[in-house]
């Protein structure tokens, strides 16, 4: 059975609160439904990737609005 062990490392451990909340942001707006018991290992693959390539394209969006220098 897997270990509940996380191998990603936040660079910024800080950051850790806001990449919740856009993950719950994310699901609400995607109509996938969060765990309460923060266990994923029911959750479609399907789900889980949209997820997850929600969170990315709107990770890479700030970025580049950082970057430009401007707030779309």
């Amino acid at each position: 059975m897997a270990s509940n062990r996380r191998s990603n490392q936040l660079v910024v451990p800080q950051a850790s609160q806001a990449l919740e909340q856009m993950k719950m942001e994310a699901a609400q707006q995607l109509g996938v439904q969060i765990p309460q018991d923060g266990y994923y290992g029911n959750v479609s693959t399907r789900d889980a990737g949209s997820l997850g390539g929600y969170i990315t394209k709107r990770l890479v969006q700030i970025a580049e609005q950082q970057l430009s220098g401007g707030n779309r």
